[in-house]
């Protein structure tokens, strides 16, 4: 038994002890020499909890390795950039690095640091974090997908310390927007992961099962729970570096919950009945739907209009194939440019807009969409849908047609294919179908195979073993520079013919140069001139034939504050540090 003494002792201990968890919680107060960034938003209520739905499980926390769609969410809250890409401007802003130069050749980026910035375990950030993360992610032996958008002209960038808060990176060649590169590259902190790094564990790190307090991250939020099947909590960063008007430490969320909810009409179901707050990604039957009832359901939907996606229908000319006989015989029709061209003439993009997006999106004959206002190649009109065009074209390239219509090949073979789709992507799976009635009118014969998308994948990128297939990509950034992996031949979406040793075509071997040169090019105004012409090699050859591209469509509770979506993802969250709840 306690005495009185006793049990007061104890209870004044265990109410210190209370207060010392509550501030490790709570928002740290700006200290004199911290290089707080100042958010421009309006200021918000400090508290509260957003709600979000997630399609599936994240499959790490580790930002190094991950390329899952819900790791990068949830991730994203959880680390930041030395720069980063204002999602609203589109324009680059400091983050973690307060400023930076640019010397005169373009070949040297020096970045200074904030100073007083600290991790979410508390401990302190400073060059040696810096230099050790890009170690890691130009580290081959790790596979980091960061890792190509880091070696310029065949060579990695050099990265070094010039002294606690400032670090210089060195360029093979002047890089057109290099500063772009900063955008999504995660700072790692040093003193948590030196050891696995170097004991070549790095990749098995911060995987599912680890444990929150095995994890720490310059982010808004940190990780709290892990519910498998569930959930994910994140929970405020009590030293983020970034405060409101009022100099009060962000974010102003307590929490941010990511619930697991695998379908669509279930997200929607769970946004109206208020388990979630926000709302993205949706179909335009679905935005249709939630529209109706936004009044009397105290929330509000956005179209945003066109975003970056781009959908696009694409043959196999694969120079490396299986052993397939009859695959390669297809491909001598596919490879032939105006075949390509009369596809694209017989294809009713208009009809896609109408059933596939119910008006919310627009046709494409090339890959820049008319959201990316600054690169897009206007003078590229695309034609309405004309068989009669589509048939002059077979023609003249020694096709014809037997009395009942179907279509044979210059060699006297009927035309016909197979056009894999998404099983789990209704809209694409759609689109697949009108295309296949759409070329039935002339002569065309077309099956529609929905696969699983993972056996979809492997399909394309690693047996080879598909006629066509409807896929889509999309950017987190405005920039050509992303696409390069695309354009190039040697690029790992570059996907009607992977594993190119040179350029199959003449017109391949020019978009290659086009690319490579507009990304050492550093005037704006040059490098239009140049992606321009990109866009007309594209929309002239086609080997992607480009489709159409969905409006955003997002959605939010009434009682979220600075709600602010935008166009490049994420489109939501990419303001979590501000969002508040009023």
């Amino acid at each position: 038994m306690f005495s009185i003494s006793e049990l007061r002792t104890v209870l004044i201990f265990a109410a210190l002890a209370a207060q010392s968890v509550w501030a490790a919680d709570s928002p740290q107060p700006v200290r004199p020499g911290e290089d707080i960034a100042i958010s421009t938003a309006e200021a918000g209520k400090f508290g509260g909890r957003l709600s979000i739905a997630l399609r599936s499980e994240p499959k790490t926390f580790n930002p190094v390795t991950l390329v899952d769609g819900s790791s990068r969410e949830i991730t994203g809250r959880l680390h930041a950039d030395l720069l980063h890409i204002n999602r609203a401007s589109q324009q680059t802003e400091p983050a973690l690095a307060k400023s930076w130069k640019v010397s005169k050749d373009g070949l040297t980026y020096t970045l200074a640091l904030r100073h007083g910035v600290r991790f979410s375990d508390g401990a302190p950030f400073d060059a040696d974090d810096v230099v050790f993360s890009f170690q890691v992610y130009l580290d081959e032996k790790v596979h980091s997908p960061q890792r190509d958008l880091l070696v310029v002209n065949d060579k990695p960038i050099a990265v070094k310390k010039i002294d606690g808060y400032t670090v210089s990176f060195q360029l093979a060649q002047p890089y057109a927007a290099a500063e772009r590169l900063f955008d999504n590259v995660a700072i790692l902190p040093k003193h948590l992961l030196a050891k696995a790094y170097a004991q070549g564990k790095i990749s098995e790190t911060w995987n599912i099962s680890a444990a929150p307090a095995e994890m720490a991250g310059l982010g808004p939020f940190r990780l709290k729970e892990y519910v498998p099947g569930q959930r994910v909590t994140l929970e405020r960063n009590p030293y983020y570096w970034k405060a409101n008007k009022e100099k009060k430490r962000l974010p102003y969320l307590d929490e941010m919950t990511f619930l697991f909810v695998p379908s669509e009409d279930a997200q929607v179901i769970r946004f109206e009945s208020g388990d979630t707050d926000v709302i993205s990604r949706i179909s335009a039957d679905n935005f249709s739907l939630l529209e109706k009832d936004q009044q009397s359901r105290g929330f509000h939907m956005v179209d945003l209009g066109p975003g970056l996606e781009f959908n696009f229908l694409f043959f196999n000319l694969n120079s490396v194939l299986p052993k397939n006989a009859i695959l390669a015989a297809k491909q001598q029709v596919f490879r032939q440019v105006a075949f390509r061209q009369a596809v694209s003439a017989a294809i009713d993009r208009d009809a896609i807009i109408k059933l596939v997006y119910r008006g919310r999106g627009t046709p494409l004959i090339t890959q820049v969409t008319p959201a990316n206002k600054l690169w897009r190649n206007d003078k590229i009109v695309l034609q309405k849908r004309s068989t009669d065009r589509a048939k002059q074209l077979l023609s003249s390239a020694g096709f014809s047609w037997k009395p009942d219509g179907q279509l044979l090949s210059p060699s006297g073979s009927p035309v016909e294919f197979t056009i894999l789709s998404s099983a789990s992507n209704a809209q694409r799976t759609q689109m697949a179908t009108i295309i296949q009635q759409d070329l039935k009118d002339i002569g065309i014969t077309v099956q529609v195979a929905p696969m699983e998308f993972r056996a979809m994948l492997d399909r394309i990128f690693q047996s080879h073993d598909y006629e066509a297939a409807v896929l889509a990509l999309g950017g987190g950034d405005v920039d050509p520079n992303p696409q390069m992996n695309v354009w190039v031949e040697d690029g790992s979406n570059h996907m009607w013919d992977l594993g190119e040793t040179k350029p199959a075509t003449p017109w391949e071997a020019e978009i290659d140069q086009l690319m490579k040169k507009q990304l050492s090019t550093l005037k704006v105004s040059d490098r239009k001139k140049l992606y321009d012409r990109v866009q007309q090699l594209v929309a002239d050859n086609m080997p992607l034939i480009c489709l159409a591209s969905p409006n955003i469509l997002v959605g939010a509770k009434n009682k979220v504050g600075n709600f602010n979506p935008s166009i490049l993802d994420p489109y939501v969250l990419w303001n979590s540090d501000e969002l508040f709840i009023r």
